[in-house]
């Protein structure tokens, strides 16, 4: 008989960074919902754990195991993957018809957080329709599945290459995963290799619930022994504040008419409970804000190694050497491509949101403005406004970290990345919002493969 055996695995994923699995649809309240189940709480389709896993394998893998349709052979999956369902605060998957309405994860699940995004051009102002905003799983959140491997004794084999890719840090699930979502960890796994010519193994078999929210003790602990070698360089730029930071949320409060961003991110215990930090005591620092400006000091460096300059180019041609006409930005940050459909190309940089919990050594500070007339001298009317930023009381360090695919063969392209983030070190590339009244400025150390390979230094 063939595909007695039948290797089921049980894995917990932990969103390292905000998720956002679009349905493709929009609401009265954002732009871009996340998927839902019958609960009205988020999960991970299977259909995109399979997209997943089919990317990661080679082709003569993915036809053997995860099926093919050739004109008129073909033949189904021997992969049967399961919805991943979200964890309640005490670690057990809600799965099924009803919910706990007072457990923590339930009640932030159904109001979900919401990111702000707007597009800025070379010039530093905001793109036309270029505002938008979207629906986030909080970091920390965690998902449930299970896979089903139907086959012989070398199941074993492809389960441990899907596994290890899951391992790897360059997995990434769901939309804006070149914008800092999408990282995950694998907390848990279990597994089972059964027979089912074996009677014992069978009868196993038949009384496992298809329910995850259901335990079954046929599971056992697994650790996968084998090591995926990186395919991506991993940058870390350790950044120490000089003055305020401010990264805008969108929004104003009671206190001021502009608030930095904060989400809410959720924490687990070693005993497997969930607790959740609210919004008020998380500083987040967005992946988004970090490249765009990474994107626009990248294009200005190998517009400088082109010797393209600006004074020796029409007015009409300058858009060729600014974003995602620039070959640079092109290689390194990809593009959605022009109205032909011609152009398009993934982003081979991956970001990563940072989260910082809020301590004593983070303070908040409500700054006034207001404009004024250049030729009386007074206020101008409606021009009072103010902003919370964010300042340090310390020598605060915060970290961030970029991987970039070992598939770029444009080494200017590179080199001009690199100079970017050495800009970011010299405080010359401020980040944030209010750049241009001094917030955002940072000085610090650039390491590549955990080698330094600069460090700011005061005498420079």
């Amino acid at each position: 008989m063939k595909n007695t055996y039948r290797l089921l695995t049980r894995i917990v994923l932990q969103a390292e960074t905000p998720l956002a699995i679009g349905s493709g649809n929009k609401n009265i309240k954002t732009d871009a919902t996340v998927v839902r189940d019958v609960n009205f709480l988020p999960y991970i389709p299977a259909t995109t754990l399979a997209g997943l896993i089919r990317h990661t394998l080679p082709t003569e893998l993915q036809k053997k195991y995860m099926g093919f349709q050739e004109k008129k052979e073909g033949e189904g999956s021997r992969l049967i993957l399961s919805e991943a369902k979200l964890l309640s605060a005490n670690g057990t998957p809600v799965d099924g018809l009803g919910v706990e309405a007072e457990d923590s994860i339930v009640k932030l699940c159904h109001e979900l957080p919401i990111r702000q995004h707007v597009r800025i051009d070379h010039r530093g102002t905001a793109v036309k329709n270029g505002k938008f905003d979207e629906e986030i799983v909080p970091k920390g959140a965690r998902f449930c599945f299970e896979m089903e491997l139907m086959g012989e004794e070398d199941c074993q084999e492809l389960m441990d290459k899907i596994l290890t890719a899951m391992l790897s840090d360059s997995f990434r699930v769901g939309s804006g995963s070149r914008n800092g979502f999408g990282k995950i960890a694998v907390k848990e796994i279990r597994q089972r290799c059964l027979n089912l010519i074996n009677s014992e193994d069978l009868k196993l078999y038949l009384g496992k619930s298809s329910s995850l929210a259901e335990e079954w003790e046929g599971f056992k602990p697994y650790s996968v022994n084998h090591q995926q070698e990186s395919d991506n360089t991993t940058y870390t730029l350790k950044l120490h504040p000089t003055d305020f930071m401010f990264f805008g949320s969108g929004f104003g409060d009671e206190h001021s008419d502009m608030t930095f961003v904060r989400e809410p991110v959720i924490v687990w215990s070693d005993d497997n409970k969930a607790d959740i930090i609210q919004r008020d005591c998380v500083i987040l620092i967005p992946a988004s804000s970090v490249k765009g400006a990474l994107s626009h000091r990248t294009a200005y460096h190998y517009n400088k190694k082109q010797g393209a300059f600006a004074d020796k180019i029409a007015q009409d041609e300058l858009e060729a050497y600014t974003g995602k006409a620039n070959d640079a930005v092109l290689a390194l940050f990809g593009s959605e491509g022009n109205n032909k459909d011609k152009k398009k190309s993934r982003g081979k940089v991956l970001f990563s949101d940072v989260t910082i919990e809020k301590k004593a050594s983070l303070e908040t500070k409500v700054l006034n403005h207001v404009k004024i007339d250049r030729f009386t001298g007074g206020a101008v009317d409606g021009a009072l406004f103010s902003e919370e930023v964010l300042y340090t009381t310390t020598d605060e360090e915060i970290e961030l970290s970029l991987m970039l695919s070992h598939s770029v063969t444009n080494h200017e392209a590179i080199e001009a990345f690199e100079e970017a983030m050495k800009d970011i070190c010299r405080g010359r590339l401020p980040l944030g919002g209010g750049i241009n009244r001094g917030n955002g400025t940072f000085t610090g150390s650039l390491t590549k493969n955990q080698e330094t390979i600069y460090e700011y230094n005061a005498k420079h």
